[in-house]
């Protein structure tokens, strides 16, 4: 969790022209916003240079930042989730999979961690470790748009329903569905790769 009083303190000093604080405001969302942006672009030069585009944005907007509307870590996830869904639209990869049907809906689909066995470390680990990754970023590459960022900010950037609901601007139900919905596909997807490897 991080420290509100610290943070506010932070974007007061930037605001005033600080660059040391700005510099540690970059060092501590750096990587979270990059893993994002890596995980939608899919290219670490495209996600290194969104990160870039969502600092840049974070910097002019900076004293738009009200603590009593939410954690900073939301609001910054909230920019670059923008920036994103602007980026893909101008792209146009924004493309939706029809591979979703109603009946995938399960209400305790397992998270990510959960549906990636856990071998005890072979000397090998680390190269399985690293393909393993690989695998489960293509899978969420097939996801649809809001099915994908939903699984990200859950999973993979550990953020609450309710810290999601404020970033994706949509009801809490809304969010626990796409999550669910999210997990069965790329289950299904692992599932598919896997099998093919076998």
């Amino acid at each position: 969790m991080e420290d509100v009083q610290v943070v506010a303190m932070l974007v007061r000093r930037c605001i005033a022209g600080d660059s040391a604080a700005w510099e540690e405001i970059v060092q501590t969302y750096n990587r979270r916003i990059y893993n994002i942006c890596y995980r939608f672009a899919g290219s670490g030069d495209d996600a290194e240079d969104l990160t870039q585009e969502v600092f840049i944005k974070m910097y002019r907007t900076l004293s738009s930042y009200d603590s009593s509307k939410g954690a900073f870590v939301t609001w910054v996830t909230t920019i670059t989730r923008n920036l994103l869904v602007d980026h893909f639209r101008k792209t146009k990869q924004d493309r939706m999979t029809d591979s979703m049907d109603a009946t995938t809906e399960h209400e305790d689909a397992q998270p990510l961690s959960e549906q990636i066995q856990d071998q005890s470390a072979p000397p090998d680990a680390h190269v399985r470790q690293r393909e393993v990754g690989e695998t489960v970023h293509a899978a969420l590459g097939k996801l649809s748009p809001e099915l994908r960022e939903a699984v990200i900010l859950r999973d993979l950037q550990d953020m609450d329903y309710r810290e999601i609901a404020n970033v994706l601007k949509v009801p809490e139900g809304t969010v626990k569905s796409r999550i669910n919905r999210g997990r069965a596909e790329l289950a299904r997807l692992l599932q598919r790769t896997y099998r093919q490897v076998m």
